[in-house]
């Protein structure tokens, strides 16, 4: 089912921009996968799930498919925050229901290996996907790109995959904070030259997952998170100061404020524990927010969702909002739950 748009301006850009707006923008995280059939069908032409990334003639079609099913707003890259490391020169491979497996960081000498030389021919298919998304999308929807933000892929670097307590990558932050700083510092410059090439190649919107963000004291998550993504997105905006950037801090409470006040960001995508009526009160006048619905909810479907989706829209819509999920979409959401929440948005 297709949903049309009444305003052939990009409604994203506008959002971003702080303009309040009768009808929030929306799209979803992971708006692209394996909860859509048609997803599934051409994920099984690839060689594994970094070539698929890699292979523009799939990543293109993967990431138009819930355009042409649901009409969203904005259209994200069909990418994985992984290739940044695997472009730095680090093993990276994906194991069919397990996830992300990566060779660790476990010296100095490991990190003396990462190499920024080829990095960008690395992720030449990567760039040729996003120019070839910005001609193929309809006119009003807005094109996304992304990156992780440092400690989030550094915790994967040092993990070799992922973690319930990130117990290597943090010992190696409190016990070896210098050597740690060199994998930060070298996550930083690497992202924003990523980015920075993305806008290049045609990307309108900027997004920066740190979603591991919430599992620091309050002192590191500035030292490792917010200072980080502040300095990418200063060196983002220094190239190109149209293009705005929204910064996903996922899991940090309170210090929300923080990334609102200090970032740099445009936008702040919010996480499902974040109460409405605090980010009304404390966030909106300084960034656009971006969230928050519990993707189970979408999941559940029937009176749950309408409920969820009716509290978000009552509390957020009387300021600069766009409408998304508080983390991901989950693989067994049923395709017409995401209708139900297309035509509750739209009203």
């Amino acid at each position: 089912m297709a949903y049309s748009v009444k305003s052939d301006k990009k409604l994203l850009l506008r959002a971003l921009q702080g303009e309040i707006l009768p009808q929030p923008p929306i799209w979803l995280m992971r708006q692209a996968g394996r909860y859509l059939p048609e997803y599934m069908k051409t994920r099984a032409q690839a060689n594994g799930f970094l070539d698929l990334c890699y292979a523009p003639d799939l990543a293109v079609e993967v990431t138009l498919q819930p355009i042409r099913r649901y009409g969203f707003d904005a259209s994200i890259l069909f990418s994985d925050i992984l290739v940044v490391p695997h472009a730095l020169g680090q093993k990276v491979w994906f194991e069919e229901g397990v996830g992300p497996k990566l060779e660790p960081l476990k010296s100095a000498d490991d990190i003396d290996r990462l190499a920024l030389e080829h990095f960008h021919d690395h992720l030449a298919p990567v760039y040729e996907t996003v120019g070839r998304l910005r001609e193929e999308l309809p006119a009003e929807t807005a094109l996304i790109g992304f990156a992780g933000a440092p400690w989030t892929v550094a915790s994967y670097m040092l993990e070799g995959g992922s973690s319930k307590d990130f117990a290597a990558a943090k010992t190696w932050a409190y016990a070896k904070p210098e050597l740690f700083a060199r994998v930060i510092d070298l996550l930083v410059e690497a992202t924003a030259s990523y980015l920075i090439r993305q806008a290049e190649a045609g990307a309108e919107v900027l997004q920066i997952f740190d979603s591991w963000a919430g599992v620091w004291p309050e002192e590191d998550l500035r030292r490792w998170c917010l200072e980080p993504c502040k300095k990418i997105i200063a060196k983002v905006n220094a190239a190109h100061p149209d293009i705005p950037i929204i910064l996903f801090p996922r899991g940090v409470g309170l210090a929300y404020r923080n990334f609102a006040v200090e970032s740099g960001a445009k936008g702040l995508g919010l996480d499902t524990t974040v109460p409405l009526k605090w980010a009304r009160d404390e966030l909106q006048s300084k960034v656009t927010v971006q969230g928050n619905l519990d993707p189970i909810m979408l999941v559940a479907g029937g009176d749950v969702l309408d409920r969820g989706v009716a509290q978000i829209l009552e509390n957020l819509s009387n300021g600069p909002f766009v409408f998304n999920l508080g983390h991901g979409i989950v693989p067994q959401t049923p395709p017409k739950h995401v209708e139900r929440l297309m035509r509750l948005v739209r009203g």
